[in-house]
């Protein structure tokens, strides 16, 4: 037996059962009981149905990773990839073409067996529990022009990686990455007034109060604001959020339509304060760079399995090719990628404390902040008890209970200062 293919189908069946064990634990650790700190914010209907939510959304994300475990695991065991392969190269094209045309054959694979999990979510699960706004004209859309850009973006950046490991050698690895990272760069600042606005409107936030309120706090703190905006959200989803994206003069601060409309002024402000946290703290910049050096690591260890004979074996292929390293690769990556992730998830987790401090410190509404932290989680059905396994391997946020107890510890130790300074 092939001891790729035994690590492999090992690695498959073990990520399987860790998501299966997580989302027992999480369903397990549901509390019936309303915390206390949400006592006048949620009723203990709007609360049970947050837990049926969660429920839902559990098994049917159950339901969809057995479905693509069984199905990935019968592709490989069947010699799928070398169909997939021979298909490609019986256009009698080069090597960099055929490469791509078999990494956009297997993507529309995974394409067609995720649909029917994604139409269900979107048009049955989310709208049960009130959250669908998307019509199937926005839904088709959208998956046009995701499509045009996985073409007009992705194919010329996989088909420069596919390229820098067929000529240059020993460093392509180090070509690859050096590109990846100009494209990153390169995307980040443009996205926020090239890319984002293909699938949403953004407005400039109109004169008023909140206007107002946000440009005293910009210049307290000596922030040049080169734009805050809302975005249409309630096109697809009566969700709340706001995001900080862009850099230079590309930078924008973003509010849904629906959070301007469920937060009272002061909330929004605390929550630019959060984003504005997250800008003076340097997290997005910090996030890149850890982000581009795993990226790194990828690439230095997908140059070490390229031409493994055996890895190609596996997955009983007749070509050795770079673009079926690339692929193949992947799966001997996804354990070292789960544990990378759940380290940049840990950082992240930490950033978001920070940026709440920033924002308590700044605006010095702490209440505020902590409302804001409730009518999000409210309006969103967040699961407000999720199991610490679920959240090392999940979160990239802490959970809400847990920032709320932060904020309010933050608040007893600054008496705790103040008391021992009068002292």
């Amino acid at each position: 037996m092939n001891v790729y293919l035994l690590c492999i189908v090992g690695f498959i069946c073990l990520h399987y059962l860790l998501g299966l064990v997580d989302s027992l634990l999480n369903l397990r650790a549901l509390a019936p009981l309303l915390p206390p700190e949400f006592a006048g914010v949620y009723d203990q209907e709007e609360y049970r149905r947050s837990q049926v939510y969660t429920r839902v959304s559990t098994s049917l994300s159950l339901v969809q990773s057995s479905t693509v475990t069984g199905l990935t695991l019968v592709f490989i065991l069947v010699g799928g990839f070398n169909q997939v392969d021979l298909l490609a190269r019986s256009l009698g094209l080069s090597a960099l073409p055929t490469g791509l045309i078999f990494i956009a054959l297997l993507a529309l694979l995974s394409f067609v067996v995720n649909l029917p999990f994604s139409l269900y979510s979107t048009f049955v699960l989310e709208e049960r529990f009130g959250f669908n706004t998307t019509t199937w004209k926005t839904y088709l859309l959208d998956l046009v022009k995701t499509a045009l850009l996985a073409v007009l973006l992705g194919g010329p950046l996989l088909g420069f990686i596919l390229w820098f490991f067929a000529v240059s050698g020993p460093l392509g690895w180090l070509y690859c990455w050096l590109a990846v990272m100009v494209f990153v760069v390169v995307v980040q600042g443009l996205a926020p007034v090239v890319i984002m606005p293909l699938f949403n409107t953004f407005t400039p936030l109109e004169e008023g109060a909140l206007k107002e309120a946000v440009t005293t706090y910009a210049r307290g703190q000596q922030f040049a604001l080169q734009g805050i905006y809302t975005m249409d959200g309630s096109k697809r989803s009566t969700r709340l959020n706001a995001f900080f994206t862009g850099f230079g003069r590309f930078r924008r601060i973003v509010f849904f339509d629906t959070l301007v409309e469920k937060l009272s002024v002061a909330e929004l402000v605390a929550i630019l304060g959060h984003e504005m946290g997250h800008y003076r703290e340097r997290h997005l910049l910090k996030m890149m760079v850890l982000s581009m050096a795993q990226t790194g690591v990828m690439f230095y260890l997908l140059s070490l399995f390229l031409g493994n004979e055996q890895l190609f074996a596996a997955f009983q292929m007749e070509h050795i090719s770079v673009h079926g390293g690339l692929v193949f690769f992947g799966f001997l990556y996804a354990p070292i990628s789960t544990l990378l992730s759940i380290g940049l998830h840990a950082v992240s987790r930490h950033h978001e404390y920070a940026a709440d401090a920033y924002a308590v410190s700044s605006t010095g509404e702490r209440g505020s902040m902590i409302r804001g932290l409730k009518k999000l989680s409210v309006t969103n059905l967040s699961n407000l008890t999720p199991h610490p396994f679920h959240v090392v391997l999940n979160y990239s946020h802490p959970p809400v209970l847990a920032r709320i107890r932060a904020l309010e510890q933050l608040e007893l130790s600054e008496q705790e200062t103040s008391g021992e300074e009068r002292a």
